[in-house]
């Protein structure tokens, strides 16, 4: 059963984009890509609008850190 998270869920989401988009060019990602990359994850369940540039900006950052 996959646990369900959410925008603030940031190391939940990176674990399932790395999972998921093992070759992406992390920092070649427009915001309007990594927002429809997240929503389409399994286990996504929150509201599209709750996002914002911060939000996936936090998330690139970590899932650079995390890759490096």
């Amino acid at each position: 059963m996959t646990r369900s998270f959410k925008w603030t869920d940031t190391f939940d989401i990176v674990y399932a984009l790395e999972e998921q988009y093992p070759d992406c060019e992390i920092l070649a990602l427009r915001f309007t890509e990594l927002h429809k990359m997240v929503r389409e994850l399994p286990g996504f369940a929150d509201d599209p609008e709750k996002s914002n540039e911060k939000i996936l900006e936090a998330i690139q950052m970590t899932w650079l850190e995390e890759r490096a």
